[in-house]
């Protein structure tokens, strides 16, 4: 395959990618989880694009919002700026946003650069897919949020855009 057509299939396949990602960022929807995947997801330690190990153990104690995303999705990219502004107003409250990115650390560290966020971001790659489909994401979609309280219970799961607002009350009755 000549570099023309090897770079034309990567870009359909990042369009096709993005396409979907839209879409299912537009459904909004709660999906049944396996509570085994909560705590397989609080056993991680991960890369932050700096490459320090953060262990998922530390937030233990938090209630906990963790954003799986990736650069070149854009709904995760327009709700990112939501969820600095809620870390910073619920972190009295003891909240702890996490966002793990389903990409490379030279892509992380180059989006936290040119869009900071006020919440740990880490590397997971690709092959955290699978533990996405146990928290819940049927469709490997992307962005896909998911709550856990203070002592790991998965309470919560989104697949798509989480908006500001709707996080914002549900974060106001989960911290009552």
């Amino acid at each position: 395959m000549n570099r023309l057509a090897r770079n034309l299939l990567i870009a359909a396949v990042a369009l096709a990618a993005a396409g979907a990602g839209y879409l299912v960022s537009h459904l909004q929807q709660v999906l049944p989880a396996n509570p085994a995947g909560a705590r397989e997801l609080l056993a991680l330690t991960l890369p932050d694009a700096n490459g320090a190990s953060q262990s998922m153990r530390q937030w233990r104690g938090k209630l906990l919002v963790v954003n799986f995303w990736a650069t070149w999705c854009p709904p995760c990219r327009e709700e990112m700026p939501g969820f600095s502004r809620l870390q910073g107003k619920f972190s009295v409250k003891n909240v702890q946003f996490v966002g793990i990115g389903i990409d490379s650390a030279d892509k992380i560290r180059q989006f936290s650069h040119d869009l900071p966020v006020a919440y740990p971001l880490l590397v997971g790659g690709t092959e955290l897919m699978g533990l996405t489909n146990l928290l819940g994401d049927r469709e490997g979609g992307l962005p896909y949020t998911i709550i856990l309280d203070r002592n790991g219970k998965l309470l919560q799961t989104r697949l798509g855009l989480w908006p500001e607002s709707d996080l914002k009350k549900t974060l106001f009755a989960l911290t009552k």
